[in-house]
């Protein structure tokens, strides 16, 4: 057994742990990062990015196949799965390849293998010993699935559904939630018939309920069938098809299954508790600054209860960083990280619904305001409906912002300053969006608020 001693000592090599890394790098750290796979994690290599390559690769479809709407002269002839396939893995091979120059160039040392958590605190790499003056977890999560539904043959999960090398003809996906409603949405542009099975009663059921059923119509408008309220039972298979049925004994065949119903925190086996670190149902326990009850050791991204996001884990390994460095940083709390689903239509919010808003303060101190993009000049140019919804406390601050449309991805930043500044609907009013863009939409939500809607009764 060798020993080797580091100052920060990272297990995960994901979107939390190389930005710990870097960050410690940065702040004059030695640095070793452990992963068994490739840097870069889920995010880069299974789940963010060749997703929003997919969903861009179905966007160039869509458009071709619409193009006469607006006077183009093209026609979709097909759909290359191979070709799809290269240009999903380019974007991949190039983003890796820039990754592990950093990491490099900071001077970090990647030990490549799988690694466990052991007093000291330190992590053990088959026969050697990576000991640290602080050790960071982040093992980052896996793809769930529902008890006795076992993954394999034509019941796939999203790791599976971006290996498949055809196009399938028929779909049943199980779990509404962001990585369901993104196939759905990719394969539907792709020609494939596709249903949702969503057991509770909204698509995207963590956002407000204005923006889950805006997302229903547009889907219901694509030819995206959902079934909502009803638990799954039960999917039998053939060499050729599966059955899935529901809890009231309807049942759907299609080609595949995915199963799309969360992710677990990936933390068994790693010898954890072992070393003492507190477990919850697979999340690892912390307080407010990301401590575990370990001395110098910390936690960061999905295996630390709360919102599964690429960007989360990312700030909390330079938060957990920073800190370790002797800084003194501000942790985002989750109500303030935005959230987006990169569907046609995409669904974007920070802060609270306005039921929780409700529930916090009161149906007589909360007051809401939606705007139709039917209104916004840039969305109608690029084709596409929505909803713009701000949520505010009466004589208060912004509490939340929701948005569904095409592209609305790209404005949920201005209301996440809006929230985390606590910015009140007056402040905001006077500022100047730009013409035509959709942001205008959100400033006319800001101008309703504040008592002076301009394109608004």
């Amino acid at each position: 057994m060798t020993d080797h001693t580091f100052d920060v000592v990272i297990l995960g090599g994901g979107s939390g742990g190389y930005a710990a890394a870097l960050r410690a790098a940065e702040l004059g750290k030695s640095v070793a990062l452990v992963e068994k796979d490739k840097l870069g994690g889920t995010c880069l290599h299974r789940g963010c990015i060749p997703t929003k390559a997919l969903l861009h690769a179905a966007e160039v479809a869509d458009v071709a196949r619409d193009a006469a709407s607006i006077g183009i002269r093209a026609t979709l002839e097909g759909v290359d799965p191979a070709g799809v396939r290269a240009y999903r893995e380019g974007i991949v091979a190039k983003k890796f390849k820039g990754l592990e120059g950093l990491i490099a160039a900071r001077g970090i040392t990647v030990v490549r293998g799988e690694g466990r958590l052991e007093q000291g605190p330190a992590v053990r790499v088959g026969d050697d010993l990576y000991r640290g003056g602080d050790v960071v977890l982040a093992t980052g999560s896996y793809s769930r699935t529902l008890p006795g539904l076992e993954i394999g043959g034509r019941v796939l999960t999203s790791e599976h559904a971006l290996e498949l090398e055809e196009i399938p003809r028929r779909v049943v996906i199980l779990g509404g939630g962001v990585i369901g409603v993104e196939f759905a949405s990719v394969w539907r542009s792709f020609g494939v018939e596709v249903t949702i099975v969503e057991a509770l009663d909204h698509l995207v059921p963590n956002e407000d309920v204005a923006m889950s059923k805006g997302l229903e119509r547009a889907f219901r408008r694509r030819g995206i069938a959902s079934s909502l309220g009803v638990r799954f039972q039960s999917v039998t298979q053939t060499a050729d098809a599966v059955t899935v049925t529901l809890e009231d004994g309807k049942s759907f065949e299609a080609d595949y299954l995915l199963v799309a119903v969360g992710r677990g925190p990936a933390t068994a086996g790693l010898g954890f508790e072992e070393a003492g670190v507190g477990i919850d149902r697979g999340f690892v326990q912390t307080d407010e600054r990301l401590r575990t009850g370990v001395e110098h050791v910390w936690a960061v991204g999905d295996i630390v209860p709360g919102l599964q996001l690429a960007h989360r884990g990312f700030q909390q390994g330079i938060y957990v960083a920073e800190q370790i460095g002797g800084l003194d940083p501000v942790l985002i709390p989750d109500v303030q990280i935005p959230k987006v689903t990169y569907s046609h239509p995409e669904v974007a919010s920070v802060g609270i619904t306005e039921a929780q808003a409700i529930a916090a303060h009161g149906a007589d101190q909360v007051i809401s305001y939606e705007y139709n993009l039917a209104g916004n000049g840039k969305s109608e140019i690029i084709g596409t409906g929505g909803l713009v919804k701000v949520v505010r406390r009466k004589d208060g601050p912004v509490l939340g912002v929701h948005l569904v449309g095409d592209r609305v991805g790209e404005l949920i930043t201005e209301g996440q300053l809006a929230v985390g500044w606590e910015a009140h609907p007056e402040d905001i009013a006077p500022f100047v969006h730009a013409h035509p863009t959709q942001s205008e939409a959100l400033g006319e939500a800001f101008l309703a608020l504040a008592g002076k809607p301009l394109h608004a009764l």
